[in-house]
This record gives structure tokens, C-alpha cells and sequence, in this order.
């Protein structure tokens, strides 16, 4: 039947959020950055505690060493908030002092720190001294875990940014590439990846984009020995199947010889549809461009196939194009129609768009979903008529002209996928502009010429 019946590979994808790959980096960055300022203000704000403290007891020992001097010298310490004896004193501090020693203390009942300070003198009496934590050392604290916030905040938003710009840059150089290689999936094999992506830093992207290169180089390399060889066995088979051609004309009349002299003409049009594919894989095709009225074109090249096809002419456009090629593709998708389709074929040309419909069985998915392929069709029967090129030259020569060819299933609306189709269409797009990028050049029209 139609083109390719090749069953179309399932794609698994795992479900997922999608997200970019700034987006990721810039997250890891942040969080990052977020838990090296929530660790540096602990440890800045646990120094600055300490140091405020020990300053706090330096000091408080300074004025029990003063009381002490006092009450030894006079009996009274004359120094104020100094007991004596004080029954509130902490027990670890008045164990130290009971042994001899002046000690601090600092404790915590909720409100704050309380520094304590304890001395004994010579009759044995323990002087004490009990202070809060300074109002203007609370305040330091409070300015310093403010700033310590907003710092933090600042070193996040600002890793956020860089992981921004960093990861922007990374991932425009990995969506160069990415289009870049569908690029050379699509057959463009002068395409090269490295320079794509641009850029004086050598990084992974760089060895990734060189690799891509390489096995395009390589693909391409093979793709063009086994154009060569199949190109050289076709050439090499069109003068022997020449001469079987000759050779089966020159048998008396009857059943075999009809039969010799069908095969005879089935290989010599493989062959040249053969030597036409390696032609067109060769991209050195040129396109010999013409001005013609396109439905006038058409209309004349139809009738002239096969008057019984209908054609319709909604819009007539002047285009630029060669009539050679067109009238190739045009055949090719008659000639589809008629094999694997039903009648009636109808012939649509609507500006620059040509519309080819059957009322056949449609369109196999396969051909849907991947295109023409050669040498595969939809015949069960392997001995059916047809070989996969027609579609598959069609496809090459509006590639050539700078023409896009669809395919397409008619189904009633809202019918679903396993209702049979109601026909298939073929639709050639042709460019609005000469299709000069492919290397075509204008050709001066011949007189008498088609």
C-alpha cells in the first residue's frame, strides 16, 4: 500500500516537573549560599555573645577587686551593688569561693544573662557583686542579628542571581547545541554543533558538541558510501536490464512474453527510481526554475495523464518553480492515488498549494507519523505492486523545489482513530519566493517547450 508501514517506536516518558537548567542551578546556589550565612551568622553571633559576656564579667571582677581593696583597708567596701554575704549568690560560684578562689558566674533566669561576681576577704566573708547584661550591649546584639538577616538575605538573592546568569549561559549554550543537532537530524549534515554554540570557554558543552560532530561526520561519511554504492549498482544494472528489455521485445508474440516483457519494464523503472533516490540523497540536485501560471500547469499536465481525474482551480497563482520537478511530484502522487487508493481522484490547486485526494482506505499511521521510506509499502502482499519510492521521490523532489509535502487522512469530524478513513490527501506546499537556497538557478524558457 502506501509508503512506509513501519511500526512508529513508543516514546516511555517518566512524568515529571520540568524545570531549567538555571533554575536548578540557581536553586542549588541559593541554598547553598542560604546555609553557609545561616552557619557564619550563628558563629558571629555567638562570638560577638561570648565576647560581650566575658567583657561584662572582666568587668564585674574589676569592681569586687576594688570592693575587696576597700573593705580590707576601711571594713565597708564602699562600692555600690557590692553584698555582703549575699544569700542569692549561685551555688557552683560560692563553692568557688569557698575555696579560696574569686570566681564569676553567668547565669540566665529568662530575662536575659546575669553576671555574677564573688570574692572572699580575710574574716570570711564572701563579697558578691550581681549586674544584668548591659542594655547597650542588648541593643549591639539586636543591630548585629539584624544585619546578620538582611546580609544573609543579600548573599541568597545574590547567589540566586549569579546561579541565574551562570546557569542562563549554560543553558543557552546546551539549547544552541540541542537545536543545532536536530538540525543534523533533519539531514543537515554541514551543520556543525562546536560552532553553533559559540564561545572562547572550553567546558563539557564544548566536548559534548565535538562528539555530536563527530558521529555526524561519521553518519554522514557512511551515508554517502552507501548512496555511492547503491547509486553504482543501479548504474551497473541499467545496461544489462536495457538489453533484457530489447531482448524480450524480440520474442514471438504471447502469454510469456507479456509476462518477460512487464517484469522487464517493472526493473528498469526500479532502477531508474533507484539511480533518482541516490541522485536526490546526493543533495546535488538544482532546481531549473520557470515562471508558470500553476492551475493552468496543472490542469493541462492532469488532462493529459488521465482526463477521467478531476480538477479544480479555486485560485490561480503565478509562481516560480520547475516544471520538470513539479510535474514529477505531481505524477508520482497521481500515480499513489490510483494504486493504493479509489476513485475519484481529485486535483485541488489553490494558490500556491496543490491538493491531491483519493477516496481510498487512507494513509497507514506509519507513513503519518515518520514520512515516506523507501523500499517499504503497506502491501501485505509481498509480491504486490509497488516498491516505496514514489512517495519517497515526491518527498526529494519538493525538497528540491523548496516545497513541503503532507500527508493527511480525511476521517468525519470527531471520528475516532480506529473508524476508517474516508480518503487520503497529499498537499505540496510550494515557497512563496524561488527556492534559491537550495542552489537553484533561473532557466530562460524554451520555445515550444511544455
Amino acid at each position: 500500500m502506501r509508503g512506509i508501514i513501519r511500526r512508529p517506536m513508543r516514546r516511555v516518558e517518566r512524568a515529571g516537573l520540568r524545570t531549567g537548567l538555571r533554575w536548578k542551578l540557581s536553586a542549588a546556589i541559593a541554598l547553598v549560599a542560604g546555609l553557609v550565612a545561616i552557619a557564619l551568622s550563628l558563629v558571629v553571633h555567638n562570638a560577638a555573645r561570648v565576647s560581650m559576656l566575658d567583657n561584662a564579667r572582666d568587668l564585674a571582677n574589676a569592681r569586687v577587686q576594688i570592693a575587696q581593696r576597700n573593705y580590707e583597708l576601711g571594713g565597708r567596701p564602699n562600692f555600690p551593688s557590692i553584698k555582703i554575704d549575699d544569700p542569692e549568690l549561685p551555688p557552683p560560684l560560692r563553692d568557688k569561693v569557698l575555696e579560696g578562689r574569686r570566681a564569676s558566674y553567668v547565669g540566665d533566669r529568662g530575662g536575659g544573662p546575669d553576671i555574677w561576681a564573688a570574692v572572699p576577704v580575710k574574716d570570711g566573708h564572701v563579697l558578691s557583686l550581681h549586674s544584668n547584661f548591659p542594655d547597650r550591649s542588648t541593643d549591639v546584639m539586636k543591630d548585629l542579628d539584624q544585619a546578620l538577616v538582611i546580609g544573609s538575605i543579600a548573599v541568597v538573592l545574590g547567589g540566586s542571581a549569579l546561579g541565574v546568569l551562570i546557569g542562563g549561559q549554560l543553558s543557552r549554550r546546551l539549547r544552541k547545541a540541542a537545536a543545532a543537532a536536530g538540525q543534523v537530524a533533519k539531514g543537515e549534515t554541514d551543520v556543525r554543533v562546536r560552532e553553533a554554540i559559540g564561545g572562547v570557554v572550553r567546558d563539557e558543552t564544548d566536548d559534548l558538541a565535538r562528539a555530536v560532530d563527530a558521529m555526524a561526520d561519521a553518519l554522514r561519511q557512511r551515508l554517502e558510501a552507501e548512496r555511492r554504492v547503491t547509486a553504482d549498482i543501479a548504474h551497473e544494472l541499467r545496461t544489462p536490464v536495457t538489453g533484457l528489455l530489447t531482448a524480450a521485445e524480440l520474442l514471438p508474440p504471447g502469454r510469456p512474453t507479456e509476462l518477460v516483457l512487464d517484469r522487464a519494464k517493472a526493473m528498469r523503472t526500479l532502477v531508474e527510481d533507484v539511480l533518482e533516490v541516490a541522485r536526490l540523497d546526493g543533495a546535488s540536485e538544482r532546481a531549473e526554475l520557470q515562471d508558470i501560471m500553476l492551475g493552468e500547469f496543472v490542469a493541462r499536465r492532469v488532462a493529459a495523464k488521465d482526463p477521467d481525474i478531476t480538477v479544480r482551480v479555486v485560485h490561480e497563482s503565478a509562481v516560480t518553480t520547475d516544471p520538470r520537478r513539479l510535474e514529477r511530484v505531481l505524477f508520482n502522487l497521481l500515480a499513489n492515488a490510483a494504486r493504493h487508493g479509489r476513485p475519484p481522484v481529485e486535483v485541488t490547486v489553490e494558490g500556491r498549494v496543490i491538493r491531491v485526494r483519493d477516496h481510498g482506505p487512507g494513509f497507514p499511521q506509519g507513513l503519518l507519523a515518520e514520512g515516506p521510506s523507501r523500499f517499504r509499502t503497506g502491501s501485505k502482499d509481498r509480491a504486490g505492486q509497488g516498491h516505496g519510492l514514489g512517495l519517497t521521490i515526491a518527498a526529494g523532489q519538493a525538497r528540491v523545489l523548496g516545497a513541503r509535502l503532507t500527508f493527511r487522512n480525511v476521517r468525519p469530524a470527531g471520528a475516532p482513530e480506529h473508524i476508517p478513513a474516508e480518503g487520503a490527501v497529499a498537499v505540496l506546499w510550494l515557497p512563496e519566493h524561488a527556492p534559491t537556497n537550495t542552489g537553484s538557478h533561473p532557466m530562460l524558457p524554451l520555445s515550444g517547450g511544455r
